[in-house]
């Protein structure tokens, strides 16, 4: 048996990050995804997809992730049965991250070179010879 999904998507909202009865980290979040192909109104659907990620993954999201950046999640698809206050029953679909990575690179102006460049000379007695 395989259960194994990749969704790249954009946050629709900070992570929200709880804790359980014994300290267990769990962040639950929501990605936007969107179709590769577009609708009957020529615009492109998109998918809003619950993730929830526990422990050190939790952890992570939680310190990195705001809503709008691009993430990758791998992770498995867990449906889940439950009643309503009303007493009817429910399911939903949610994926449990494995792994989450950066969908994009955050990058602040001190990351850039600036345009005089940031190159120096090496000087001949730091040269080595090349390993090929």
């Amino acid at each position: 048996m395989l259960n194994h999904i990749v969704l790249m998507g954009r946050l629709t909202r900070d992570p929200e990050l709880r804790h359980t009865g014994n300290g267990t980290s769990v962040a639950s979040f929501s990605l936007a995804v969107d179709r590769d192909y577009k609708g009957q109104s020529g615009e492109k659907e998109t998918d809003f997809v619950d993730i929830v990620a526990w422990r050190s993954t939790a952890d992570f999201v939680n310190k990195f992730f705001t809503k709008g950046r691009m993430a990758v999640v791998e992770g498995r698809l867990q449906l889940r049965d439950w009643k309503d206050k009303d007493g009817n029953n429910r399911r939903s679909a949610e994926v449990v991250a494995e792994h989450v990575y950066f969908g994009d690179s955050k990058r602040s102006e001190s990351d850039t070179p600036s345009a005089s460049g940031d190159f120096r000379e090496i000087p001949e007695d730091e040269e080595g010879e090349l390993p090929f």
